[in-house]
């Protein structure tokens, strides 16, 4: 019997369990369990991938110069306070590990992203959930929870899994009534599918105080899950702190290369968020027309709420989906038992979700 043990509190993490990817009989299903790009990767960033093939032997270029003056160059932002990961992911747990430890408190949102809580557990501090009104972060709340142990504070902003989200104002509140040795960090993975007048993803808040980072993401509108790439911007204090620990050549030279394609590519961009603009609305309004509460959502999925009554309950309702070549994301891990998350695909994607929720509700 091994005599090996990891630090106290690691084996008390529940591991991230990502959306299935396959169902058993079906060759293709239909995947609707990550919130990934409905329309899948930019021709121009596959073609660039495919050209960076030919040097897999060489490292990547450690700091992603070119990809951070692209990223600098479309959002407008100084490329000097930009780093980039595998992922935002990686960003968020590099954050975590710079400025929490043990007796430190990691404060979110009670239905926030659970790998904010699963950071801290892994560096020894203590997450700490506030709850939520109607789904929705409450600003109230979590400044209720502050403490002089609380260190850093992690919003998703559109919030996932729920889709609701903090306004800008609401978000100034939040920032205000901080510490200044309190960091907040503002998780936009979903910025770009919102065209709310009233949404910041929180760039004038870093450019105005030290102590705001922003993470985003290539996974979701520029489809880019299966090749991690993550971005965050923060002052120069902390974009100094992290790249003291970021792993050297964290970056991989295709994920760099195609990285760039794919801001370039403006019309598969704009593509994804029609498609979106378009099948987010109409099955929202489908299934509510089924009679099944479907919270709303500035995101591209939605969160789907079924009865508390076994056989139609979300357990059931998943079941059905699956057992129609559907892969639905469940959300007992979130305190959501009851609840689905469906994210946006294309028209015979959401066409066959419609479909299968009809036949499982009884009103084909």
């Amino acid at each position: 019997m091994s005599t090996l043990k990891p630090r106290p509190g690691i084996l008390d993490i529940a591991p991230y369990v990502g959306g299935k990817d396959s169902i058993p009989g079906f060759e293709k299903p239909v995947k609707l369990s990550s919130n990934e790009g409905a329309l899948g990767p930019s021709p121009r960033a596959m073609e660039a991938y495919r050209k960076a093939a030919a040097d897999l032997h060489r490292y990547p270029e450690g700091g992603s110069t070119d990809l951070r003056a692209a990223i600098g160059r479309h959002f407008g932002l100084d490329p000097a306070r930009i780093v980039c990961g595998a992922g935002s992911d990686e960003l968020l747990n590099l954050l975590v590990r710079a400025y929490c430890g043990p007796g430190d408190e990691l404060l979110y949102s009670a239905h926030g992203f659970l790998m904010y809580a699963i950071n801290a557990k892994g560096v020894g501090a203590t997450p700490v959930a506030a709850p939520e009104k109607d789904l929705r972060g409450d600003v109230y709340e979590l400044l209720a929870r502050v403490t002089p142990r609380t260190r850093v504070v992690c919003i998703a902003n559109p919030n996932n899994p729920t889709g609701s989200y903090l306004t800008r104002d609401e978000l100034r509140r939040l920032h205000a009534g901080l510490p200044a040795d309190v960091l907040l960090v503002v998780d936009a993975a979903y910025a770009e599918y919102v065209s709310r007048n009233d949404y910041s993803a929180g760039l004038e808040l870093v450019d105005a105080a030290q102590n705001v980072v922003m993470t985003r993401t290539f996974s979701k509108i520029l489809g880019r899950g299966g090749r991690r790439l993550g971005w965050r911007y923060a002052s120069p204090t902390v974009t100094d702190t992290i790249s003291r620990l970021r792993q050297p050549f964290n970056v991989n030279a295709a994920a760099q290369a195609a990285g760039i394609a794919a801001l370039d590519d403006v019309a598969h961009t704009d593509a994804q968020r029609t498609n979106n603009d378009i099948w987010l609305p109409w099955f929202s309004n489908e299934v509510s027309a089924l009679g099944l509460k479907v919270h709303p959502s500035i995101g591209n999925f939605v969160l789907v709420e079924f009865p508390r009554e076994k056989g139609r309950d979300a357990e059931a309702a998943n079941a059905a989906l699956m057992a129609a070549g559907i892969i639905p994301r469940m959300m007992g891990a979130y305190g959501l038992g009851h609840c689905l998350r469906i994210p946006i695909g294309r028209e015979d994607e959401m066409r066959a979700a419609r479909d299968a929720l009809a036949r499982f509700v009884g009103k084909p």
